[in-house]
């Protein structure tokens, strides 16, 4: 057993407190590496939208491409979206004829083994598919009589959350900065040029919705357009011809973008659908965006004409605000929670390359530091695209161009959404989470109803597609998969993030009024889902390994069984998590104890033949070894029921079941990959983390550090994996899920040297670290609250203090002080 003492404390010196007013707890920034180590930067414009730089203000985006659809450096197209655009409007999506399949279901796995009838009948339990996210549309600057460009660069600076595009025609230095404020609510694109008179372009604005592109004044363009009726689903028949488009108010809500403009000097006017600027020494572009969106249950149809007065008064709002003022305070907004964390990574390799060319040396000459921009890159895209009074980030943050987007760009949570926000806590951003919290509070009343109406249960149920009018139901029509269609866990899922959020603050007010009740819903719901397995064990039944099959005894391809172990994890988590919460509130003790015993009767986690970690309750064979989605490994991470040190048979079981999906070519996709790197992390093996990181940097991260998914002709984006791998690296390098706080528990001997500042810990802590010759060196540890808390230093190293070494160090702590670890 590991020696303990008791470490000192120091007076806390406060640092410059610039934390948003939400957050009582945190107060510091973390000093930040040099301005180029913060910085995405090309020497070519974007030639396709994947390549563009994404800036956003959790409900306005752009994707600035740095030039026009030609890839003229002289020209400019600023991709625009609102993250309330959707197709659709509130629809009961359940089938109602669901109910009297699940005995049908139950007894052909239960009782006859037959697995292909079962999956049979669950597709007739699937309701109608969810909604799409819709762009709103393009803002187009196309510069007139403009000559031969030269010393082009392209940037997006992390720090500031501004992207700048910079070039030279003969003696004219040309520059222009776009920003998305989120105290002002609007975007913000500002031309200028070292020379008086140079400045001579128009400007225009185009959707593939639009209704209308009109002039107001010569100064102002007002585009108008109508989203979809309905989206057919990926993976619907009527996937070849998917849009529906309808005049009927509210049959797709209305959208309007009010664009605005102000010169100095020069002239300004409107002809035909554009506005035309001639020999202007600036040009300031200001643009809001509206949508008749009226909340989840009500009908989209705000007229058109109140969607542009909404526009209209946000946008004439944000013009009387000075551009430097505009400026300063979106910065001031973004910093106060971009610099509370930093990270510097030694590196061999020279940072002043761009951004592309160095990811595309990473196979010959990796780059520690690229990974330490691109941890930050993950931050910033959180800040970006969800923030208090927003929706939360869908598959693609708050960013898409297409009206059909890949997996109609919704919240898919049989991972996706739930990954996007896992470095929300480690990462020093929770207020960036309050968009998650709303929307779990959505769906747990939309759950309610589809709780009852397609399983006859009380509580709250979730399936794995969601759209902005929080569709719960399980998707497909009858043509979905079982395996992703009819997986119902992701109710319990989410509500991890609840507790994890509690842990993380230790705000019992948020446990009490918000997550318990929410949790509680989803264990009502769980517990009358559980049936007798005819063995003495509680199960669940139907059950889906998320995305994945297995060969039936006839040797063909299955999916519906019971008792996966994902149910069986995300279920005892959920009950484990509801009961802790009752006896920290003092309330529901009943309750309580009824979930234990509940849990108790849940059968253990098996080992199989090949000693891993068995995925369904019979020890079936993979129809997909290579399967991107390793549910069965959930317990391991993000869940805590499976670690090295309390579960070491298990772990070992894990590991295998790891090593067996990546040796058949599974985590092919960058968000699978980013599951596999904290699965390292959670092992604890640095090596084998660093290794899927660099996997990750060559086969699924575009030039713009965009994660993707492999696809022709172009890579698709998905968010997912940039959040991922975020969320991974401090696992990296930080873990507080057990019994101790672990430092530096899986550092690769390719960071020898590195300093990390502001992660979190649960219990309320923020950490710094700084390490040299692969050694940690010093610690400093800033409690938010007051209690016990034990340091374990990494392997091979102890903690030291008045002359004795330990490795661990219980300390106890007081809030609002600074304390200082050091290692030998």
């Amino acid at each position: 057993m590991s020696k303990s003492s008791t470490c000192t404390r120091r007076s806390f010196l406060a640092a410059t407190a610039i934390a948003a007013s939400s957050s009582p707890l945190l107060s510091r920034q973390a000093e930040q590496p040099s301005a180029s180590d913060l910085k995405l930067w090309y020497e070519a414009p974007a030639a396709q939208w994947v390549d563009a730089l994404p800036i956003g203000n959790g409900r306005l985006g752009a994707m600035v491409f740095g030039g026009d659809a030609h890839g003229s450096p002289t020209g400019e197209v600023l991709q625009i979206n609102e993250d309330t655009l959707w197709s659709g409007k509130p629809t009961d999506g359940n089938n109602p004829d669901a109910p009297k399949y699940l005995d049908p279901i139950r007894k052909a796995v239960l009782e006859q083994g037959n697995y292909h009838l079962a999956d049979q009948l669950c597709s007739k339990m699937q309701g109608r598919f969810a909604e799409s996210y819709q762009p709103a549309g393009n803002l187009r600057i196309e510069f007139l009589g403009a000559g031969k460009a030269t010393g082009y660069r392209r940037e997006l600076d992390l720090d500031t959350a501004c992207a700048t595009t910079s070039y030279q025609i003969g003696d004219v230095n040309f520059e222009r900065t776009a920003f998305v404020s989120a105290p002002e609510q609007v975007l913000v694109v500002h031309l200028t040029a070292s020379k008086p008179g140079q400045i001579h372009c128009s400007v225009s604005l185009d959707a593939e919705l639009q209704k209308s592109v009109k002039p107001s004044g010569k100064n102002r363009l007002v585009l108008t357009g109508k989203a979809a009726a309905h989206i057919a689903g990926a993976g619907h028949p009527k996937s070849e011809t998917p849009v529906t488009l309808s005049e009927a108010p509210g049959d797709g809500m209305f959208f309007a973008a009010v664009l605005d403009t102000n010169i100095d000097g020069g002239a300004l006017s409107a002809e035909g659908n554009k506005l035309v600027v001639k020999g202007a020494n600036s040009l300031i572009i200001l643009l809001t965006i509206a949508t008749g969106f009226r909340g989840l249950t009500q009908t989209p149809d705000t007229p058109i004409d109140q969607v542009v007065a909404t526009a209209t008064t946000q946008l004439e709002k944000s013009a009387k605000v000075p551009l430097h003022l505009l400026r300063d305070r979106h910065i001031k907004d973004h910093q106060a929670l971009f610099r509370r964390v930093s990270l510097s990574l030694a590196s061999p390799v020279a940072g002043n390359k761009p951004t592309d060319v160095r990811l595309k040396s990473f196979a010959t000459s990796p780059d520690p530091s690229l990974l330490a921009l691109y941890f930050q890159y993950g931050r910033y895209l959180l800040i970006s695209s969800s923030r208090q009074g927003t929706q939360p980030a869908n598959l693609q943050g708050i960013w898409n161009d297409q009206v059909t987007p890949p997996w109609s760009s919704n919240w898919t949570a049989n991972i996706n959404v739930q990954m996007n926000y896992w470095p929300a806590e480690t990462c020093n951003l929770t207020e960036c989470a309050a968009p998650l919290f709303e929307f779990i509070s959505d769906l747990s009343k939309t759950g309610a109803r589809t709780a009852e109406e397609t399983y006859g249960l009380p509580g709250w149920v979730s399936h794995h597609n969601i759209d902005l009018w929080r569709a719960s139901n399980p998707v497909g029509e009858g043509v979905g998969q079982p395996t992703w269609a009819n997986w119902n866990m992701s109710g319990p899922w989410l509500c991890q993030h609840l507790y994890e959020h509690y842990l993380f603050t230790r705000d019992r007010e948020f446990l009490k009024t918000r997550a318990y009740p929410l949790m509680k819903g989803s264990a009502e719901f769980c517990l009358a889902w559980l049936i007798e397995d005819g063995k003495g064990h509680l199960t669940t039944c139907p059950s889906e390994s998320t995305e994945n099959d297995f060969l039936a005894p006839d040797g063909k391809p299955a999916m519906t069984s019971a008792g996966c172990t994902m149910d069986l994890a995300l279920i005892r988590e959920l009950f484990g998590n509801c009961a802790a919460s009752a006896r920290e509130l003092g309330i529901d003790a009943e309750f309580a104890a009824k979930l234990q015993r509940a849990s108790d009767r849940l059968p253990p986690y098996n080992i199989g033949k090949y000693g891993q970690l068995q995925e369904w309750a019979i020890d079936f064979e993979e129809s997909t070894p290579g399967q991107r989605h390793m549910s069965h490994l959930y317990p391991l991470y993000p869940g805590n029921q499976i670690t090295p040190r309390s579960t070491p048979e298990l772990a070992k079981a894990a590991r295998v079941s790891l090593e067996r999906r990546l040796a058949h070519g599974g985590a092919y996709t960058g968000w699978s990959r980013a599951w596999a790197i904290s699965f390292w992390a959670r092992l604890g093996d640095g090596a084998k983390a660093w290794e899927s990181l660099s996997m990750l940097m060559l086969h699924s991260t575009n030039i713009n550090l965009f994660d993707t998914h492999p696809a022709n002709p172009s890579p698709i984006f998905q968010i997912d994996g940039n959040f991922g791998t975020t969320a991974a690296i401090a696992e990296m390098l930080l873990q507080s899920h057990g019994p101790s706080i672990d430092l530096l528990p899986a550092l690769p001997s390719a960071w020898p040297g590195g300093e990390v500042r502001g992660l979190r810990a649960r219990g309320g802590l923020e950490i710094d670290l700084r390490w040299d010759g692969g050694k940690a060196v010093e610690c400093t540890v800033r409690p938010t609250a007051t209690g016990r808390y034990k340091f374990r230093a990494p392997q091979g190293q102890t903690l030291r203090w008045q002359n004795e070494n330990a490795q661990e160090v219980s300390c106890d702590l007081n809030a609002s002080t600074s304390y200082t670890l050091h290692f030998a």
